[in-house]
């Protein structure tokens, strides 16, 4: 036999590896730019923001009032809880400050006087514990979605006010009760509750940034907020305690542009026949505005500020 040897194949040429092309950054910016590219997630400009937010407008409604729903859905009294809260609260100050402590000594109606402030300052302080889990408490919405995050404060916010008007006719009773009638200087109520729900908003969005970066925020809260009821004349009188020269006109300054006693006596002004203009600080209104302005555009910008960086890490 004779054998048969293969000859070898004739080397094939491969041609080479075609490499991508480098960009420096600023090229492949300008690149991205020109086929309409974006950064993920980027931060839009504050108007276009705005925009975005009103857009969503009837989303936050929505979420406003699910979360109110679901709020007390598993307790047997349902949402009759959202009033009886704040006058548990008001019957445990009123025997504690009210008759133990004395402090409705020289204060006139002073269960109106308590339950009005209890309830306003219940809507400032449940906006803001409400604000300190607006994104840490919906993070999955915040990760899955595409949307203004600006939403989740804001619907809190609303929802505490929509749980408000609901309980205040609990406060129209006990008001009609202890005869206060209605009269043309409700209607201050209207404007006041109004400046009060844009502050407790901007302040919503402040803590809601804060905790979103530090989560160890929302524990502290609450021991923020119990000094601060018990500086705001919550179940005292401001103006009494600062009759006389007693307190440095420094801490008596303090206390009367302090944003939670000024919403709280405007809402006494407006509903008690006795708490009389006498009992306001100057220029009451003007520092009601200037609050809700400095905190409502400050407290929407700083949240803005930080829009790309919620939900990530």
């Amino acid at each position: 036999m004779v054998s048969q040897t293969t000859a070898p194949a004739a080397p094939v040429d491969t041609p080479p590896a075609v490499l991508p092309p480098v960009y420096a950054p600023g090229e492949l910016a300008a690149l991205a730019t020109r086929h309409g590219l974006t950064v993920s997630g980027a931060r839009p400009s504050l108007p276009a923001y705005v925009r975005q937010l009103w857009g969503r407008r009837h989303f936050i409604t929505a979420f406003a009032t699910a979360k109110l729903t679901a709020q007390y859905s598993q307790a047997k009294l349902g949402q009759i809880w959202q009033i009886m809260t704040p006058l548990l609260n008001a019957t445990v100050y009123y025997f504690i400050f009210g008759v133990l402590m004395k402090t409705k000594h020289g204060v006139p109606d002073y269960v109106p006087f308590l339950v009005t402030g209890v309830f306003i300052w219940t809507f400032t302080s449940s906006s803001i514990t409400a604000g300190t889990r607006a994104i840490s408490g919906n993070i999955g919405l915040v990760r899955a979605l595409h949307f203004p995050r600006a939403s989740l404060p804001v619907a809190l916010a609303l929802q505490q006010l929509q749980q408000l008007v609901f309980s205040l006719g609990a406060l129209v009773l006990i008001l009609l009760v202890f005869g206060q009638y209605p009269q043309p200087a409700w209607l201050l109520a209207v404007p006041a509750l109004a400046l009060q729900t844009v502050f407790n908003t901007g302040i919503s969005m402040v803590m809601a940034r804060l905790a979103a970066r530090t989560p160890d925020i929302a524990q502290l809260t609450p021991f923020i907020l119990r000094t601060w009821m018990y500086a705001s004349g919550v179940m005292w009188s401001v103006g009494t305690m600062l009759q006389g020269d007693r307190v440095p006109h420094l801490v008596k300054l303090a206390l009367e542009v302090n944003p939670a006693a000024v919403f709280i006596n405007l809402m006494r002004f407006a509903l008690i026949d006795s708490f009389d203009r006498d009992q306001l600080p100057p220029h009451v209104w003007a520092i009601a505005a200037g609050w809700a302005l400095v905190c409502g555009v400050g407290g929407f910008i700083y949240f803005w500020k930080a829009e790309e960086s919620y939900g990530r890490g």
